[in-house]
């Protein structure tokens, strides 16, 4: 059916449009800004999207299926230091792709229970990665694991890369620094 078609072609515009804006900067466009950049009316973001959380779900799902084979790829080390030194390496990859659309994402969950959950679940889903790559001394020092956590977070590539505008390289460099510095802390580890 041709209107299927073209609607099924409307929607992917539109989520196209979200991706291109996000990830060339545009940290909070508007629903008007989406349909302009989509070339479609803001009537027809509306009628394929219940509201903006809508489209930011499509956004995930798209951000998602992206870095998903990437996380999923075999860590190298045969020790768990070195699994824990791939796994930041990987971070650094990963949280490098999808940099601007986690900026757009936060700036907007504070108005978005879609949004805030999905923060949530990712801040559940980085810890317990890192934490099933630790031995169970490592876990139980809560201490240890919340200072790792903290490291190779998001949130430490962010302020790293965009805040102190470190070059990609040299964001890595800190965080393999700040992860040795935090493993050699350990006792007995």
């Amino acid at each position: 059916d041709g209107r299927k078609q073209l609607s099924q072609s409307s929607r992917a515009k539109i989520i196209q449009a979200l991706l291109q804006l996000v990830g060339t900067g545009e940290y909070a466009p508007s629903a008007a800004r989406v349909a302009e950049q989509a070339g479609v009316g803001l009537r027809t973001v509306f009628r394929q999207f219940d509201d903006m959380d809508s489209l930011y779900r499509e956004m995930t799902d798209a951000i998602e299926a992206k870095v998903l084979p990437i996380m999923l790829e075999p860590l190298a080390g045969a020790e768990w230091k070195e699994r824990l030194f791939s796994a930041a390496d990987r971070r650094a990859q990963v949280f490098e792709m999808v940099m601007p659309y986690r900026i757009s994402a936060n700036l907007k969950r504070f108005q978005s229970d879609y949004l805030m959950q999905d923060y949530r679940r990712m801040l559940t889903l980085e810890k317990s990665m890192i934490e099933s790559l630790l031995p169970d001394g490592v876990r139980a020092d809560a201490i240890a694991l919340h200072s790792i956590n903290a490291v190779l977070s998001f949130q430490t590539w962010r302020l790293l890369r965009h805040d102190h505008d470190l070059p990609v390289e040299d964001a890595r460099a800190v965080v393999r620094r700040l992860l040795g510095a935090a493993l050699a802390d350990l006792p007995g580890a």
